[in-house]
């Protein structure tokens, strides 16, 4: 069994992610891949966007995938990299409109959209699989939502990549598959009632809230509602509590390790088998990872998280 190092979203912050494999035991062999005697890292996604650093952490990430040293899977961010991209009846899957081109600009500041190295980023997000799973642990970028994985099968190799039949389902929005695929790499939402609207840490206008999927189905909806970091009055907060929010997602007898979701505070299990390790590096938060070693219930102690600073690893 492989024991892994699972670590979250990244968004470009290399310093980061060369602080955090040194304070997990990992360093450059003779090629210059991080790598360790022991383990194998397993990226949960999001290596693009926001942060400064986007083309040496795909250097970083992608290196260590092609030597067996790490397994990569695909977030959002590159999933949205590939529709933005990718054309379809005249136009692209992901539109180029001034709030796409704001989220994706890191990212196309160092891979010119239409060059030669964004063209091989792009196929290499394609190749990245959207879910990981062994008899003992599980993961996912955003949401392990059983019935959105069997949804998709269709759409997946063996090894749990996207077939090109995947972006053409995706490009019906009214389809299951749409809804299935957003779900699993964006995680599920709920639409908010007339009156309830905020913007989110971006400062984008929304009019749904995250589902907190982890959350026992019985929580009241502001414990099982997230809303993108912004701080609601108390009229609003009245009208969430009227809100139902009653879906459950049943969970696998299995650790369950997710990003995506821009945790706070010190690095902590959300239930004995379930983990995020999504904390804010991009917004001045961690860069979190836990160090699996097969157990079935996870331990606060087997996480390691480092600041966006270099020289701040610590445990």
């Amino acid at each position: 069994m492989d024991k892994l190092d699972i670590i979250g979203d990244i968004h470009g912050h290399a310093d980061a992610l060369e602080a955090l494999l040194a304070a997990l035991g990992y360093s450059k062999d003779g090629d210059g891949v991080y790598s360790h005697d022991e383990r194998r890292a397993l990226f949960l996604g999001d290596y693009i966007d926001r942060g400064p650093d986007q083309r040496r952490t795909l250097e970083i990430v992608r290196s260590m995938s092609k030597r067996g040293r790490a397994i990569a899977l695909m977030g959002n961010h590159e999933f949205n990299a590939i529709c933005y991209a990718a054309r379809i009846n005249g136009g692209f899957i992901r539109a180029h409109n001034p709030k796409n081109r704001e989220q994706h600009a890191a990212f196309l500041r160092e891979f010119p959209e239409g060059a030669a190295d964004y063209c091989d980023a792009i196929d290499w997000f394609r190749s990245l699989p959207v879910r990981f799973e062994t008899e003992g642990v599980a993961a996912v970028h955003a949401c392990w939502c059983a019935r959105s994985l069997r949804a998709i099968e269709p759409l997946l190799t063996e090894d749990g990549r996207l077939r090109p039949a995947a972006y053409d389902a995706y490009a019906d929005t009214c389809g299951a598959q749409y809804a299935a695929i957003e779900r699993i790499l964006k995680g599920p939402e709920i639409a908010l009632p007339d009156g309830l609207d905020y913007r989110d840490k971006d400062g984008h206008f929304r009019r749904a809230a995250r589902i907190r999927w982890w959350t026992d189905n019985d929580a009241p909806a502001r414990r099982r509602l997230e809303f993108g970091g912004a701080r609601l009055g108390d009229d609003q907060l009245a009208m969430i509590d009227r809100m139902e929010c009653r879906e459950p997602f049943p969970m696998p007898a299995k650790p369950v390790f997710f990003g995506h979701y821009w945790m706070q505070g010190a690095p902590a299990p959300l239930a004995e088998k379930i983990a995020c390790l999504d904390y804010s590096v991009a917004k001045g938060g961690r860069l979190a990872a836990y160090r699996w070693n097969g157990e079935a219930r996870l331990n606060a102690r087997n996480f390691v998280s480092v600041e966006a600073g270099p020289s701040a690893a610590r445990k």
